[in-house]
């Protein structure tokens, strides 16, 4: 299942892509259907996108103006690693290095080949190996904040 939701500039580009999913057979849950044209805060809607990335244990599409905005507001999630993509080699690196579950998506930027980058991110998997490392300083970062504890870096 893929999680998916927008704030109100991405909407169409929510259901261009959710489209294209059903397309693939692939299950879509969105999570931000009730919203309309009238606004909202992209923080609320990455929010609501990340806990139910969390809750369904599911990979996430999150969709803002730039892809920026929501991109941050996703990033302060415990477990959430979101990156903005914008174009195929990126969704796909973002996957294998970072073991990213969220794809931030920017509706404003006219992306063409959106389809290519949401297929890309959802057909990549984590490689692990020398990558686990560096994801497990990033849960590492978490958790140190969540406990009010410095974090200390190798370097």
């Amino acid at each position: 299942m893929i999680i998916i939701g927008s704030d109100h500039t991405g909407i169409e580009l929510k259901k261009s892509i959710i489209a294209h999913l059903k397309e693939k057979e692939i299950e879509v849950k969105d999570v931000t259907d009730f919203l309309d044209q009238t606004g909202d805060d992209y923080p609320d809607i990455a929010y609501i996108v990340c806990q139910n990335v969390k809750k369904e244990n599911a990979l996430g599409i999150a969709i803002c103006g730039t892809g920026i905005g929501i991109s941050i507001a996703c990033n302060k999630v415990n477990g959430i690693r979101a990156a903005v993509c914008t174009d195929k080699y990126m969704a796909k690196m973002t996957r294998n290095d970072n073991n990213a579950n969220v794809l931030c998506l920017g509706a404003r930027l006219g992306i063409e080949n959106v389809f290519e980058i949401v297929d890309e991110f959802l057909n990549s998997e984590f490689l692990g190996g020398r990558h686990q490392k560096r994801v497990d300083k990033i849960a590492k970062i978490e958790k140190c904040q969540k406990e009010g504890v410095e974090y200390v870096h190798s370097l």
